[in-house]
């Protein structure tokens, strides 16, 4: 089946090149792909690669992630969909692991994510020497080869993985209702296994993660977090996101109950330096 990789990208150039230099390298290489610039300053560009590239420039402010991930799905033309985060490098199996994968299973597969440490995959870089380097995800664990049912749809995650095209488009796509960041891709897991479609863990190859700052809480996504969990709880009967709004709750910012959020105050500005951190783990 064609594949098409799909990837959104703000102002990430170096990460967004690592990304395309895995593809370059692949064992079987994408038909296509698309990126969604969401307001790079200067726009991103990709070069002298052996697939075709379609870069599309989403004129929405902030990180408008269901939309650009919609408007990434509706320029591909792969029968297969692979999303890779910016900050992924993919294993050279991963492409056609994953267009034999969904091309056999009508499913959400995810693909196992390997986190790089600061001074790894930053200029030149093997993937041998990267699998010794990196390290995998303490709450998701994948099966060493072959495919595992997840049946518990809050461990979807949206790093890398795919969907038939079709499917896709059947779900809906993402709901644009979640503006910005976080519950996104949770509410995208809960409605295909709603929709009956099976949620697989693929083993084998999959990506790694470059490592960069992060804010942990995520104070920089307050009112992102705090208007999507709301969405959600609407539409779902229970909150996402529970640790980051314990973390909210904590330090003061809102008053959270089972049924709704009152918001206090914004983070200051020496709460946002205080939770930023150097973690690969994002």
């Amino acid at each position: 089946m064609t594949i098409s990789v799909l990837t959104l990208v703000k102002d990430r150039p170096t990460h967004l090149a690592q990304l395309v230099e895995g593809l370059r390298r692949s064992a079987a290489r994408p038909d296509e792909l698309v990126v969604v610039d969401m307001g790079s300053a200067p726009p991103v560009a990709v070069d002298d690669v052996p697939f075709s590239v379609r870069i599309l420039r989403l004129a929405q402010t902030g990180l408008p992630l269901a939309a650009a991930r919609n408007a990434a799905a509706r320029e591909a033309g792969g029968e297969v969909l692979l999303f890779l985060d910016v900050d992924c490098i993919p294993m050279r199996g991963l492409v056609g692991a994953m267009a034999e994968v969904v091309g056999t299973h009508d499913a959400l597969v995810c693909a196992q994510v390997r986190y790089l440490g600061p001074d790894d995959a930053r200029e030149e870089w093997q993937e041998a020497d990267l699998l010794s380097r990196s390290s995998g995800h303490a709450a998701r664990s994948f099966p060493a080869s072959g495919l595992r049912a997840v049946h518990d749809a809050g461990l979807f995650w949206s790093l890398v993985f795919g969907i038939r095209r079709d499917t896709f488009h059947d779900l809906g796509g993402f709901d644009e209702a979640f503006t910005g960041y976080g519950a996104e891709d949770t509410d995208f897991g809960f409605r295909a296994r709603e929709a009956g479609l099976p949620l697989l863990f693929m083993g084998g190859p999959g990506a790694f993660h470059q490592f960069h700052d992060t804010f942990e809480p995520p104070f920089q996504h307050f009112a992102d977090i705090v208007r999507n969990a709301r969405i959600f709880r609407e539409k779902w009967g229970q909150w996402p996101m529970e640790g980051w709004l314990s973390a909210f709750h904590r330090a003061g910012l809102i008053a959270w109950t089972e049924d709704r959020i009152v918001v206090h105050r914004a983070p200051t500005v020496t709460e946002l330096a205080s939770a930023r951190v150097l973690a690969a783990l994002s």
